[in-house]
């Protein structure tokens, strides 16, 4: 079976909660929305103190290039406008609503029914992914409209569509691809529309053998979709590496996936393309992932944005956290991060609450590098993880930028292989900020 050509590890999958069907979370009675849930600039808020607000509605305007707009996911009445910490303890612009009610924008089409038919033109589907405020949700969140504006150098050939989930723990992808496959090959002849390519392929890690049997099945209806299993190997997700994987094409150092002509969506955001071309629905909910080994119940629930992880744990444990709770961490345990703020609002960018008891989130002790190269051979980018510690803890920041660390996907690859236990996801991620802040600065 087909896989990228470099690097990878293969951790622990625990997939314990893919038999976990999607269930709808109840609804808060406040909610804190933050206006920069998405890669860029952080939305300008277009309502007031005072003001009444209803599901879908308008609250934050895209104004700078690197933008996407923030819809209300309740109605209510907006309490104040101000800054909200955000699960990671950063300070951002939000909007707190008092929840009354489920009153919904009448533009909304909120019946069953799947809507087959898709009449915009390719520009057309672009403005209103712009409108919808519709964002990649692999991770990244990069505003999907921006990614589908392409330049008139550039062409696109492969509309590649990751369903992946090569995350351990994380089942919310696998869970859209059982009960939502045609909603999911809609949205993706939407977005095969929008480059106008003639065919796309939705790639499934061999582990998951329900969605590959039901997504197969599906796609067999539709002109153009072809289902691809994937051997199973971390990060096979990431990008560069699922880009390689399907096509054999490798994206160059600096380089987007449009320079090989590739363009890359998560299954997650085909079914918000569906739900926004389709029924006119703002991207306001994600399906996110609730497990841990020590939990009495695994979840995968639809959660509107906003929504606190405090209050995601009140509903799903009825007694609190395990006693033995190391962390929580926002993803999975690869590349996500530590909640440690649980008053936090969920994002457009969260896929799990994945709760770790103290013996796996534990570290172990470390000790000197004995250069095994252990780093680099798990490396999928094909860099060199422990010169960047060395570079970053003695502050050659530049040198480090000439050995391309900003091409760093951090996906934990060399961390997770380090028999000495160092650090180097740390410091690869430090370097990084450092090396960017030179670059800026140079700029001004």
């Amino acid at each position: 079976m087909k896989t990228f050509a470099m690097g990878g590890v293969h951790p622990e999958e625990n997939k314990i909660s893919t038999t976990a069907v999607i269930e709808e979370f109840p609804l808060p009675k406040t909610a804190v929305i933050l206006m920069n849930q998405h890669l860029g600039a952080p939305a300008t808020p277009c309502v007031a103190k005072g003001d009444k607000v209803k599901v879908g509605q308008l609250i934050g305007k895209a104004e700078a290039f690197m933008c996407a707009n923030v819809h209300s996911p309740f109605s209510g009445t907006v309490a104040k406008i101000d800054s909200c910490k955000d699960a990671f303890g950063l300070a951002k612009p939000a909007i707190y609503i008092n929840v009354e009610g489920d009153e919904w924008e009448e533009s909304i089409d909120r019946t069953p029914d799947i809507k087959r038919e898709c009449t915009l033109e390719p520009k057309e589907i672009v403005d209103k992914l712009k409108e919808m405020g519709v964002v990649g949700l692999g991770g990244a969140t990069f505003p999907t409209h921006i990614k589908y504006s392409i330049a008139p150098d550039k062409k696109a050939e492969y509309l590649i569509i990751n369903a992946v989930e090569c995350e351990p723990y994380l089942t919310s992808d696998h869970r859209v691809m059982v009960e939502h496959a045609e909603e999911i090959c809609i949205g993706v002849n939407i977005l095969r529309k929008a480059l106008g390519v003639p065919k796309a392929y939705i790639g499934i890690e061999n582990n998951k053998p329900e969605p590959i049997r039901v997504m197969t099945e599906m796609a067999q209806k539709f002109e153009g979709i072809v289902v691809e299993p994937l051997k199973v190997k971390y990060p096979q997700g990431a990008e560069k590496q699922l880009i390689n994987a399907i096509t054999g094409r490798r994206v160059p150092s600096g380089k987007l996936p449009i320079d090989v002509g590739c363009v890359v969506n998560n299954v997650g955001t085909a079914f918000a393309v569906y739900e926004a071309v389709q029924k006119n629905k703002p991207l306001i909910e994600n399906i996110l992932t609730v497990t841990g080994k020590k939990l009495q119940a695994q979840h995968n629930y639809h959660v509107r944005f906003g929504v606190t992880y405090s209050d995601i744990i009140a509903h799903a444990m009825s007694e609190g956290l395990p006693e033995t709770t190391g962390k929580v961490i926002s993803g999975g345990p690869m590349m996500g991060k530590a909640v440690c703020n649980l008053d936090g609002p969920t994002t457009k960018g969260a896929s799990s609450v994945l709760v770790i008891d103290e013996g796996e989130a534990e570290r172990a002790v470390e000790s000197n590098c004995i250069r095994c190269g252990k780093c680099m051979n798990a490396c999928p980018m094909g860099l060199e993880p422990y010169l960047f510690s060395s570079l970053v803890k003695n502050r050659r920041i530049e040198e480090a930028g000439t050995h391309n660390i900003l091409d760093c996907i951090e996906c934990g690859c060399c961390f997770f292989s380090c028999p000495a236990n160092k650090p180097l996801l740390d410091e690869i991620r430090l370097g990084k900020n450092l090396y960017r802040g030179i670059l800026m600065a140079k700029k001004k």
